[in-house]
């Protein structure tokens, strides 16, 4: 079971903000987890060099849907976070097709793929070799570009854990016929892949396909 928590800020921007480097202690022992990212998000859509001050997105994989369901009504420090964001999208998804890796491991154990029809969720992810930022930044409004005005997407945003180097994007597809088209007939996206692999841009990348099985959100409708 994977978990994405998007956290929108009106306030407490500096609080939020702080957390991508206290939160570290806030998850330790927790059970049924196995891996998790307090990340920063891109002011525009997919990968940006300026940063989203107001949004913030953790993300979980958990051994089981209960024990993902027992931390959020329970734990202390993710009630904390709630009680300062002005609004959250909780997103819960199982991944059927993973490849690569984060951080020297895939954390996304992945299951049969289903029959039915649901959305499809997108993970992809890479460290960036110093010596290629150049190349990479000059190709992202570009790739960017291409994802937002492609078929079938209804969310896109750019996620990381360090500005510049670590980047990924998470994004939301009515079916996974269009991604296919996407990622097989898109010119944009095709020239872009195929400059990533010879001129060999990563350290370390992945790329993930999950089946989104809830989709909730809640704002706040007072001054915080």
């Amino acid at each position: 079971m994977t978990t994405l928590i998007l956290f929108n800020f009106n306030k407490n921007k500096w609080w939020a903000f702080k957390q991508m480097g206290l939160h570290r202690s806030h998850f330790l022992n927790i059970s049924g987890l196995h891996f998790y990212k307090m990340l920063g998000t891109g002011s525009s859509p997919g990968f940006s060099m300026y940063p989203d001050f107001s949004t913030y997105a953790l993300l979980q994989t958990w051994s089981s849907k209960h024990e993902a369901e027992s931390y959020f009504s329970s734990n202390t420090y993710f009630k904390k976070i709630l009680s300062k964001a002005h609004s959250h999208r909780m997103i819960f998804m199982t991944p059927f097709k993973s490849s690569g890796l984060w951080g020297g491991e895939n954390p996304f154990t992945t299951h049969f793929k289903s029959s039915e029809i649901v959305k499809i969720g997108v993970i992809t992810r890479a460290t960036i070799h110093f010596t290629k930022l150049a190349h990479f930044w000059k190709s992202v409004k570009s790739a960017s570009n291409a994802i937002s005005e492609a078929n079938g997407v209804s969310f896109f945003k750019g996620i990381g854990e360090l500005p510049f180097i670590q980047q990924a994007t998470f994004s939301i597809w009515e079916s996974e016929e269009d991604i296919n088209n996407f990622a097989y007939s898109n010119t944009s996206h095709k020239k872009i892949v195929s400059k990533t692999k010879k001129q060999k841009w990563y350290k370390e990348d992945l790329f993930a396909r999950f089946h989104i099985l809830s989709d909730t959100g809640e704002t706040k409708y007072i001054n915080e």
